[in-house]
């Protein structure tokens, strides 16, 4: 039986999408599907073609961000698990392998994050799965460090989408990306949502890829990405934080805000940034947050031991 699904989400991407499933054909383990979402290409993405792979392209007419495409396609989804792809990788013939071994150590593994590495410096960590601070900010587990110090597989807080794996009975009870996001900060919020139903994220150092990086967007900072993101921490925090919780982290929040908000005034940012952080706030009363009642009050003291513990993990890389 074929066991996963592999879904990449494309923008004007061809020469990306092309050298990715290029290495794609070359898996260890053959039995997948490979799921394209295109988000309205103009320079003929939608021609990739695989005569290895059992591949599809699903050509949609605009760009619908990446949170709605991932969803088309895990919601065509029919095997046991989805593997969200960017793009923008190269991945080594172990991928699909090691993932699909590593969910199925346990059935409380929600997902799986596999080692992204820098494309041009091959031995150094683009992401080894996410933290999440009580500080209110995201942050690569990892990121420029030499990729020999991340070879432990261990829990992390959340899988980065850019390449990981997800357990699509767990999905069912969780919800998928929420669509308001469009992008950033999307799997997070995820990864938190399962955390706080009981589930883990993992990860899986011997799923390896190779990453780009900020491919689609053209630079790590831009004004749609800084604004998305800044939107996008307000949602994260509000959605699945209870309010006594959110009281409790009001001053770390503030706090992180301002540190980001200066950061981003000294990059150029700062109105995107502002205005960003502004139409979160005034987005919340259209926000669902999570069902706290229905989880026992330990599981968000262990969460809140965990963003406190990650801020400093966070402040001593600065």
């Amino acid at each position: 039986m074929t066991e996963a699904t592999i879904v990449i989400p494309n923008y004007n991407g061809k020469a990306l999408l092309e050298n990715c499933i290029k290495t794609l054909e070359q898996q260890t383990l053959t039995d997948f599907k490979v799921l394209v979402i295109d988000n309205g290409s103009t320079d003929g993405s939608t021609s990739v073609t695989s005569e290895i792979l059992d591949m599809e392209i699903i050509a949609l007419g605009e760009n619908t961000g990446f949170c709605k495409a991932v969803n088309l396609g895990i919601k065509k989804t029919k095997t046991p698990f989805v593997i969200l792809l960017n793009n923008d990788t190269e991945a080594e013939p172990h991928l699909v392998e090691e993932l699909l071994r590593g969910m199925k150590q346990s059935e409380d593994i929600f997902s799986g994050s596999a080692m992204m590495l820098d494309f041009w410096q091959r031995d150094i960590l683009d992401n080894a799965g996410d933290l999440y601070t009580v500080l209110g900010w995201a942050r690569a587990r990892g990121k420029g460090k030499p990729a020999a110090l991340f070879e432990e597989e261990t829990d992390i807080f959340s899988a980065c989408g850019g390449a990981a794996i997800y357990r699509m009975a767990l999905l069912q009870k969780t919800g998928l990306f929420d669509e308001r996001h469009f992008a950033y900060l999307e799997d997070v919020d995820l990864g938190y949502r399962a955390k706080i139903m009981g589930y883990r994220n993992r990860y899986f150092p011997g799923a390896k890829v190779y990453h780009v990086g900020s491919a689609t967007t053209g630079a790590r900072y831009n004004e749609k990405k800084v604004y998305l993101a800044a939107r996008n921490s307000v949602f994260v925090a509000y959605k699945n934080m209870p309010v006594p919780q959110r009281v409790v982290n009001a001053l770390f929040l503030s706090v992180g805000i301002l540190i980001k908000w200066l950061f981003f005034c000294r990059k150029g940012f700062g109105k995107e940034y502002r205005t960003g952080i502004k139409e979160g706030i005034a987005a919340c009363r259209s926000l669902k947050p999570v069902n706290f009642s229905a989880q026992p009050f330990r599981r968000y003291v262990e969460l809140e031991i965990e963003l406190i513990s990650n801020s400093f993990r966070v402040l001593r890389e600065k």
